[in-house]
């Protein structure tokens, strides 16, 4: 059974930074993807970023793009999400998710495994 666990999130100032990190354990992952989702007070959940385990190509949402990289130690089967240069409206539980396919994806119910989350609060 796949298990997803979370780590890194904290409180932080606007324009600071913060690394998750996204473990995976219960078998060999190759031809799969892993992506971070979030969701916040009150809101839908939103795509954040994903990446390919084997290739490592990404997809990043607009929001995010230029300030947020995901990245992957497969060795480790760590997924991490580097966030730098935070703001206020990122401020959100974040999840992790892995998809059993190595064909990326942003739509949440594409991905058949989830972490418990990890908040994240972003102060002005």
């Amino acid at each position: 059974q796949v298990q997803l666990v979370e780590s890194g999130g904290g409180l932080v100032q606007a324009g600071g930074s913060l690394r998750l990190s996204c473990a995976a354990s219960g078998r060999t992952f190759s031809s799969d993807s892993m992506g971070w989702f979030r969701q916040a007070a009150g809101k839908e959940s939103e795509f954040v970023a994903v990446i390919s385990w084997t290739f490592g190509s990404t997809l990043y949402s607009d929001s995010v793009k230029g300030r947020f990289t995901i990245s992957r130690d497969n060795a480790k089967n760590t997924v991490y999400l580097q966030m730098n240069n935070l703001k206020p409206e990122d401020t959100a539980v974040y999840y992790c998710a892995l998809r059993s396919r190595a064909s990326l994806s942003i739509h949440a119910p594409d991905f058949g495994s989830w972490g418990q989350g990890t908040q994240v609060t972003v102060s002005s």
